[in-house]
């Protein structure tokens, strides 16, 4: 079985929490609200002080936003404000568009996923790995899988298990949760992807890339190949199958030579092996 971990999130309603207590009771990770809405005053008034906790206590940490959006424009203000909000930290998880205002749902699937696309791209765009919070039940209903397999997918949904049928890389399964350093209750998480190796790997959320391109080419490698392989970096916007059309390949020949589980799932920063 793949390996899981362990995680709680927080915001300014927890307080005086004891990191190294809740690191030492075996959590992995932390999600912290970094703020809501579109203004400088709207960021988290604890965020400063769980991000510098949670790290002095060996937690890896991601971030997340939560959005009052009620139109595009509004969500590029929100993404604006969030990058401003995590600017010069380091984030071992992506940073999450949270989507839960009945308004924006009483808008519809178009809206909503114009929303999500547009934080997510700005995030993207400034070099984060960026990722949707939302419950189950609208997920369902005003997202569309496209966009829900396009970003990083926390889902919410209370319980014994997670039914929604699409693949997520985050399930919060309850939110009266108790760990040892909170008192009272806390948002429990269980992550299946391992996004401190993919994030670093890819260079994003304030790290400098460790993947093997950033690696000085030896003379040798310099010689002309006979296979002519080339390395693409993903950007924005990018799928397989265009990348694939470029380079007169197969989508199966490229998940193939990656080791690539999702074809659906890329990710700027990305760097793609063609042979």
């Amino acid at each position: 079985m793949a390996k899981t971990f362990k995680g709680i999130d927080v915001s300014q309603y927890q307080q005086g929490v004891d990191f190294k207590k809740v690191k030492a009771s075996g959590v992995d990770f932390v999600i912290i609200r970094a703020g809501y809405g579109k203004y400088a005053n709207q960021k988290d008034p604890y965020f400063e002080n769980h991000y510098k906790a949670a790290k002095a206590a060996g937690l890896k940490v991601g971030a997340y936003w939560y959005s009052y959006a009620a139109s595009v424009e509004d969500a590029k203000a929100e993404a604006q404000t969030c990058i401003n909000a995590i600017k010069g930290k380091t984030f071992e998880y992506p940073i999450y568009f949270d989507l839960e205002e009945r308004s924006q749902f009483a808008k519809g699937r178009a809206f909503c996923n114009s929303l999500v696309k547009t934080f997510c791209n700005a995030l993207e765009h400034a070099g984060y790995w960026a990722g949707i919070y939302i419950s189950r039940s609208p997920l369902q209903q005003y997202i569309s899988a496209y966009v829900a397999k396009r970003y990083a997918l926390w889902v919410a949904e209370y319980g014994s298990r997670c039914n929604y049928g699409g693949t997520y890389g985050m399930w919060q399964y309850s939110s009266t949760g108790r760990v040892s350093g909170i008192s009272g209750n806390v948002d429990m998480d269980i992550c299946y992807i391992d996004y401190p190796a993919k994030i670093k790997a890819a260079g994003l959320n304030g790290f400098k890339a460790t993947s093997q391109s950033a690696v000085k080419p030896s003379v040798k490698s310099l010689e002309p190949s006979k296979t002519k392989a080339v390395t693409y970096t993903v950007k924005r916007g990018d799928t397989l199958s265009a990348i694939a059309k470029r380079y007169k390949t197969t989508v199966a020949k490229l998940v193939k030579d990656n080791g690539i589980k999702n074809a659906n799932l890329i990710y700027v920063g990305q760097k793609i092996k063609i042979k």
